[in-house]
């Protein structure tokens, strides 16, 4: 994976050569290296460069953000292997943070990548995700013999959106299979710091985000590796600032503490202890852990 430290290099020998950078898109080509040693072998240095300064031309805001975290965020969908924008793997998206009085970024898996990192465990026969609307015949019920029966409806006018759920088959020949209400779903919207904003795909594309959220909840029940487990936690948050910037005179780096980049927490973190007497804490515990996963 690469590390700050690699970054640095890269940095000093620019700034020795007299190539200090200037705009975002000299920001993004002075971190190519260290980006490509990151990237899957599916995918290509340039293009995604190219869909990157496509992303920010078509969302302005962007252009103000702060810039360590919006190459924090590039960052992460290159380690994750997944183009932003255009495809809807994921998505760049500007936030104001109030405490900081800064614009950050946060990033966000889309559905399709979402499916996309599922299917790359090698595990999965096939997984998919469908939303449900009131006027459908659906059946979903959970015990000893859960069940779950879907017939679209064929008529113009299919009502309202109720939910959606997300099936996986393995190859072993075992299936996984769950179901989460609108009610559900929007509770977890509501958790995005760019839930309500108009360049979010939560409002340009709900239902797909919708069916992305059910897969998440799911995530925790597929055979995916950990370090892709770990990434995924840090699924519409901001992203980890690749340096910290400032607007110095000389327009250079200022010294960070050395990290793995993005290095996603430990997946055994919990909130701070709380008295082992204390059975109503200890299951608060276990929902924060648990929603950390999800």
């Amino acid at each position: 994976m690469a590390t700050n430290n690699s970054l640095k290099e890269t940095v000093k020998k620019n700034e020795v050569a007299g190539q200090k950078p200037k705009t975002i898109d000299d920001y993004l080509k002075q971190m190519a290296p260290a980006m490509a040693e990151a990237l899957p072998k599916h995918m290509d240095i340039d293009r995604l460069t190219r869909l990157t300064m496509t992303t920010i031309r078509t969302t302005p805001q962007l252009k103000d953000a702060d810039v360590g975290s919006l190459l924090g965020a590039v960052m992460q969908a290159a380690q994750l292997g997944l183009e932003p924008g255009l495809l809807g793997q994921c998505y760049l998206l500007p936030f104001k943070n109030n405490k900081k009085g800064i614009t950050e970024v946060q990033f966000i898996i889309g559905y399709k990548g979402m499916i996309d990192l599922a299917r790359r465990s090698g595990h999965i026969q096939s997984i998919y995700s469908h939303a449900v609307y009131e006027n459908d015949e659906f059946v979903y019920e959970l015990g000893l013999e859960a069940k779950l029966v879907h017939r679209p409806t064929m008529e113009e006018e299919c009502g309202k959106f109720i939910g959606a759920y997300a099936v996986a088959h393995f190859k072993n020949g075992g299936h996984q299979f769950e179901f989460m209400s609108k009610a559900d779903i929007d509770k977890r919207r509501s958790r995005s710091k760019a839930g309500s904003s108009q360049y979010s795909p939560w409002t340009t594309d709900y239902e797909e985000m919708a069916k992305k959220t059910v897969v998440r909840h799911m995530w925790k029940y597929l055979p995916i590796s950990v370090e892709i487990q770990q990434q995924v936690a840090y699924d519409e948050g901001a992203g980890r600032n690749i340096r910290d910037i400032t607007p110095q005179d000389n327009n250079t780096f200022v010294e960070a503490p050395d990290y793995d980049l993005l290095q996603a927490p430990q997946m055994n973190e919990e909130p701070e202890p709380v008295p082992a007497e204390s059975k109503k804490a200890e299951e608060k515990k276990q929902s924060i852990h648990d929603q950390t996963l999800e």
